[in-house]
């Protein structure tokens, strides 16, 4: 069994072999060269660390939950969040719960399946397409995208 290479050696060995090295970008902090990061800590400014935290926070909430709207499946009864980005695209995250109680999935399962493999829920696709005929669920989800603010 071997060891997995080390995360920064792999990245210097690649930029070196790009024509870069750490000469070229020494650390601002002072650090000693071969350390980096992709952005500062602001470890000296605690303010502008906390306002920094504070929205990659909602940067993350945002990109993570922006348009999903709560379904239930109309079978099973599981709840999943939904965005419909087209007519022919909708986005669906399911939690471990849901993907454990899906009806659809368990049949996968107990056949001997692995349910992470299968490409939807039939019975859920069909509670999204009544989600959205009753106008719980926009056809094509308004809500802004996350790199757009």
């Amino acid at each position: 069994m071997t060891d997995a290479p080390d995360a920064d050696q792999l990245a210097r060995s690649m930029l070196s072999l790009l024509g870069h090295d750490d000469d070229e970008h020494p650390a601002a902090d002072g650090r000693a060269a071969g350390t980096w990061s992709k952005a500062p800590d602001f470890a000296s400014d605690p303010a502008r660390a906390a306002a920094v935290k504070e929205a990659s926070a909602r940067d993350r909430e945002r990109y993570l939950t922006a348009g999903l709207v709560p379904v239930d499946c109309r079978f099973c009864h599981v709840t999943v969040a939904v965005k419909k980005l087209g007519p022919q695209h909708t986005a669906v995250q399911w939690s471990s719960e849901a993907t454990a109680r899906c009806a659809t999935f368990a049949e996968v399962r107990a056949s001997g399946g692995d349910s992470s493999r299968a490409r939807s829920c039939p019975r859920l696709t069909d509670s999204i397409r009544h989600a959205v005929a009753e106008g719980c669920l926009e056809e094509q989800s308004t809500a802004p995208s996350p790199g757009d603010g």
